[in-house]
């Protein structure tokens, strides 16, 4: 266990923390929210950065760095179906499809000797994930805690604020499903033979 797969891993009850503040009515619980998810984007990038200088990359961080990614934005995404500022579910819905058929897909490969790491596509669609939840987490951050400490009507702003959110992740779910069918398409011959690599 390294620096960078602790990073990795905090991701996970990370985004317990962040779902838990997201349902609180006090006063900073959103943007705590919000900084505590930006804090973990940032780990997201800091891990492999810190791999690859210490020349430490591993098969566990590959793939727990991807799994990682995934619990906190599904996990985040699955909370904001019952929430103030709610998402479109058949999106969430496509999104988790595409995730458990990738990570089946990974866990295939993973048995027959094959590591599937992320491609450009699917970093392209995590990170416009993190930007767009980013976004939504700000929209109660505008709305309440910014409102509050300038005294000003900020109306305009949080609807702003929610719509970029919402053509993110409208943009996320499509890059998410033409990412997973690259992958399908890569690796089709690993995961669909009889027969081990």
């Amino acid at each position: 266990m390294n620096l960078p797969n602790i990073l990795t891993l905090s991701r996970i009850p990370l985004m317990f923390i962040i779902v838990w503040l997201m349902f609180q009515t006090w006063l900073g619980a959103a943007s705590l929210a919000f900084w505590l998810f930006i804090a973990g984007a940032i780990s997201d990038w800091l891990d492999g950065y810190i791999a690859r200088k210490r020349g430490i990359t591993t098969v566990f961080g590959k793939l727990m760095d991807a799994l990682a990614d995934k619990i906190m934005v599904l996990g985040i995404m699955v909370a904001m179906l019952g929430w103030d500022y709610p998402i479109p579910l058949s999106f969430v819905l496509l999104t988790l499809c595409r995730e458990f058929l990738v990570s089946g897909m990974r866990m295939v490969a993973a048995a027959k000797g094959v590591v599937v790491a992320a491609d450009r596509g699917g970093k392209t669609k995590t990170l416009t994930q993190l930007i767009s939840i980013g976004f939504l987490l700000a929209t109660p951050m505008v709305a309440w805690d910014w409102s509050y400490f300038t005294d000003t009507d900020l109306s305009g702003l949080t609807e702003l604020t929610h719509r970029i959110g919402l053509v993110g992740f409208i943009a996320g779910t499509f890059l998410a499903i033409w990412s997973g069918w690259r992958y399908i398409r890569q690796y089709k011959d690993v995961v669909f033979s009889d027969t081990d690599q």
